[in-house]
């Protein structure tokens, strides 16, 4: 009874071993699967934050020249600013893969290890006093047995003496040696019943100490080991949402960034740049003048007339003048307007952005002087570097060979003269196209007008308004002047302006003639240094304003003539095409 006792108490003890070993390692298995879900949320962000970053380089602007002109618009700039907001933005999902990897799945990759050492340990130690226990109770029973075995033998003994002390024919020492062997068998079965009392003893005590200390305290610990796991995993969840919640106030602030830079953009400011960047500097052209061929008739029925004629109006014949120079001006406007649609049909660019309107034509020039100026600055810094290099070998001839360097720096002297030629070829079309450009209030302008004054000579680079004087639009190039002046020269056959009769303009400012000027050609005046007139049509481009005298001298001279002052409310540029 008791042996089957003791045989379910161990069954039951190994049952729940077994158990236990199971459930913690199942707990395990879960860390680790936890683990693993930790690391593919890890590569998850890692991708996505590649993928923004990605995107965000896909649409930065490239180094082009429609790039760098679109970044002077503000919603340009506004979604620059966004691609890099979302670049930072990226840079806080990276942060959270990485804050994962060192918070999360490291900690729990050291802890799983230290874990299944700690298991093992425990396990360890159960079955070995399982083993112990169940080996003292093996030794006990053995004890147990051999007790019982004396008992039985002396038992024997003591029956085999008393039948030879009872039978009388037995010899005395035949009875002498049974009775010494039943007091051995005696003696025997005394010291098994000791040994067997004392181990009996001493297994009670270590059962006693079995189960009621060693396998509860593995017990508790694997307990407390098992609290410990849930706790982590518990603290590993908590890190796992903070860890989203640390990145929060950043990327408010990318967020924040964005919806700034979206608040930033100006409609006006913008469309305004699109106007001064797509300026032409040309007027619309006005309306056609009726051109009243009748005037042949009423000249052949007057000087068949008896009577005297009249006084000529010197008004009128002022007036026909201007409308004859108008008829040559509008007929320049509509040719040049051709050439330039031609061009962009064809693709035609020349290199001298000769097919560009003036203000346009000025900025594409200066800005290619600008690089060119870049570019020969670059050349002189390496210059100067090889230089100092070749100083350096002339002094330490051990570094390196002088003459080397030689042939590098002829290639450089090659390339500057190069640049050079090609920058005054571009300033000299520049100064041709601001000789042309209309008086304007800006430091550069004035600034050449004041220094023409302190000269008192007429400035070098108006040379081309004397030569237009025949053809006062000066916005047009010299390749288009024999088509030009053909069909202008067609244009301008009329029989008869006399009767012409054109409204006074109103006057919108005054200029101050800097030089003299010859007014030799239909439409133009004589202007007289110091001579104040009335400006009644700004200069539009071509290089010449329109101005009164009195009301009878109306005709057009070189703007770069004269100083210009405009009324305030009057001023204003065009913008056409």
């Amino acid at each position: 009874m008791v042996e089957e006792k003791m045989g379910a108490c161990w069954s039951y003890t190994r049952d729940q071993f077994e158990n236990l070993e199971k459930h913690t390692q199942w707990g395990i298995d879960f860390v680790e699967r936890y683990t693993k879900f930790v690391k593919e949320r890890s590569e998850i962000e890692l991708n996505y934050a590649k993928q923004i970053r990605n995107l965000s380089k896909k649409y930065q602007p490239k180094k082009s020249s429609r790039e760098e002109e679109e970044s002077k618009y503000t919603w340009c700039r506004a979604f620059l600013a966004s691609l890099n907001e979302l670049n930072d933005y990226a840079g806080q999902h990276e942060l959270i893969a990485e804050n994962m990897t060192s918070q999360i799945i490291a900690e729990l990759t050291r802890y799983i290890q230290d874990l299944k050492a700690e298991r093992k340990t425990h396990f360890h130690d159960g079955r070995k006093a399982q083993q112990h226990i169940e080996n003292s109770w093996k030794q006990l029973e053995l004890c147990k047995r051999n007790f019982e075995r004396a008992c039985k033998e002396a038992d024997r003994a003591q029956q085999y003496f008393e039948k030879m002390d009872a039978d009388i024919n037995v010899t005395k020492a035949d009875v002498e040696k049974a009775r010494q062997q039943a007091q051995l068998r005696h003696h025997m079965a005394s010291d098994s019943k000791n040994e067997y009392s004392s181990y009996l003893q001493k297994f009670n005590q270590e059962q006693t100490e079995h189960y009621h200390t060693l396998i509860p305290n593995i017990f508790q610990k694997l307990q407390e080991m098992e609290e410990r796991r849930i706790e982590r995993v518990g603290e590993s969840m908590k890190t796992f949402a903070e860890v989203d919640r640390q990145i929060l106030p950043i990327v408010g602030k990318c967020l924040d960034g964005i919806t700034k830079a979206a608040e930033g953009i100006e409609s006006k400011t913008d469309s305004a740049q699109v106007v001064e960047s797509y300026k032409s500097g040309f007027e619309p052209p006005g309306d056609v003048e009726f051109e009243d061929y009748g005037q042949a008739m009423k000249r052949t029925v007057s000087e068949n007339s008896l009577t005297k004629p009249d006084k000529p109006d010197k008004s009128v014949k002022g007036k026909s003048k201007l409308f004859f120079f108008k008829k040559n001006k509008l007929s320049l406007k509509l040719i040049s307007l051709n050439v330039h649609v031609r061009n962009f049909i064809e693709g035609v660019n020349p290199e001298d952005c000769s097919h560009l309107p003036p203000e346009q034509r000025r900025k594409k020039l200066q800005a290619k002087i600008d690089d060119i100026s870049k570019d020969i600055q670059k050349e002189m810094d390496q210059r100067d570097a090889l230089t100092k290099m070749k100083d350096v070998y002339v002094k330490n001839p051990q570094m390196g060979d002088p003459s080397s360097v030689d042939p590098r720096l002829a290639e450089i002297a090659q390339h500057i003269d190069k640049l050079q030629t090609e920058l005054q070829k571009f300033e000299g079309w520049l100064a041709e196209v601001e000789g042309r450009m209309p008086v304007r209030s800006e430091p550069t302008n004035r600034q050449s007008s004041v220094y023409d004054r302190q000269s008192n000579t007429p400035p070098a680079n108006n040379n081309c308004a004397q030569d237009r004087e025949s053809s006062p639009d000066g916005s047009y190039t010299e390749e288009q002047s024999s088509e030009v002046q053909t069909k202008v020269q067609t244009d301008t056959e009329f029989d008869d302006f006399d009767d012409a009769e054109e409204d006074l303009l109103p006057t919108i400012g005054t200029c101050k003639a800097l030089y003299p000027f010859e007014g030799n050609n239909e439409g133009t005046l004589t202007l007289a240094e110091g001579e104040v007139l009335f400006v009644i049509e700004e200069d539009k481009g071509d290089g010449w304003t329109r101005v009164r005298r009195n009301e009878e001298e109306e005709g057009y001279i070189p703007t770069s003539y004269v100083e210009v002052f405009l009324d305030t409310n009057t001023k204003g540029l065009y913008m056409w095409g």
